[in-house]
């Protein structure tokens, strides 16, 4: 059976390298998107003129009935899902907490939590063995800042991948016994267009290695988190960060 993969938020930045990384090992992917349907269409023709399988597929993952029209079509189209990266995400207001409208919490925790969530909650009812499925793997797309904390800019997006790497260790547990590896990476600085492009400039200082990562390299690490290469590996969370800690 074929691997078939969905990657959130595939449009851009690391989703996009990952839609592609996934396709150039074999993966049939659903490249999903909320808004930037030509990006994601883009990203869907350049993985078939080099020869590969894929879909655009619309939905908010935040709302539980885009969410489950999204699997369902996703199947319709390429087959029985076995690869869910839960990528999809917003960093918000770089500002400081109590600067922040509620409005903007509500924001980043429905994207990045909830829609984590969700789309976690359906990959399982699909993949379990416990469910009738053959098994797969998730990878949740996490974040140095979770460690870090990102004061001053970023607090509730750390604290949302905080939450994000809690759902990683406690869903790893529950459905290793089903067929389901479910891992975590956490990028550092990573040349995309969330982070602005002064703190780019200004952060390669505070990295070991001396410079940004590229979204291709964070792709790498999600492909083989996906992998059989990764047969035994279940609740990691991998830094990829230059080698901040």
């Amino acid at each position: 059976m074929s691997n078939v993969t969905l990657v959130t938020g595939a449009s851009r930045g690391i989703g996009a390298a990952t839609a592609k990384a996934c396709a150039a090992a074999g993966h049939k992917v659903a490249v999903n998107y909320v808004n930037s349907a030509d990006a994601a269409n883009a990203v869907v023709t350049d993985i078939e003129a080099a020869g590969g399988t894929a879909v655009a597929v619309q939905a908010d993952t935040a709302k539980e009935s885009e969410v489950l029209a999204m699997f369902d079509a996703v199947t319709a189209k390429l087959g029985p899902i076995t690869g869910l990266v839960n990528n999809a995400g917003i960093h918000g207001p770089r500002v400081r907490l109590d600067e922040l409208a509620d409005a903007d919490i509500e924001e980043v925790l429905d994207i990045n939590v909830r829609g984590c969530f969700l789309c976690a909650r359906e990959a399982v009812k699909r993949m379990s063995t416990k469910h009738g499925g053959v098994g797969g793997a998730i990878v949740n797309v996490s974040s140095g800042s979770a460690r870090l904390g990102d004061p001053g800019a970023g607090v509730i997006y750390a604290a949302s991948k905080g939450a994000v790497n809690s759902l990683t260790i406690g869903l790893s547990q529950e459905v290793a016994g089903e067929g389901i590896r479910v891992n975590a990476v956490a990028p550092g600085l990573t040349e995309t267009d969330m982070p602005p492009a002064d703190k780019l400039a200004a952060g390669a200082k505070s990295i070991p290695m001396g410079r940004i990562g590229q979204p291709e390299e964070i792709a790498a690490a999600i492909l083989w988190l996906l992998s059989d290469e990764a047969s035994y590996t279940a609740g990691a969370n991998i830094r990829v960060g230059g080698g901040r800690i």
